[in-house]
């Protein structure tokens, strides 16, 4: 399956946190095949938007906190 970022879309804690930890897992998946297209791109000289790296690497945080977080809340 190849992702690109354009497929990604952000979004905010909140939505984040209405999901479930499967869900998020799916979520990070993504986020992390994005972020690895978005890298070739740029190693390639093909990325126009250096923006999009940095969304996505927040959103993996924020994912990440959040799978952090239900995981400590059990």
């Amino acid at each position: 399956m190849h992702t690109t970022h354009s497929e990604v879309t952000h979004m905010k804690a909140s939505e984040f946190r209405a999901k479930d930890p499967a869900q998020l897992s799916k979520e990070l998946e993504d986020l992390l095949r994005a972020q690895f297209s978005l890298r070739m791109q740029k190693a390639t000289q093909q990325l126009t938007n250096n923006s999009q790296l940095k969304k996505v690497r927040r959103d993996i945080a924020r994912v990440r906190t959040i799978l952090r977080e239900k995981a400590g809340a059990k």
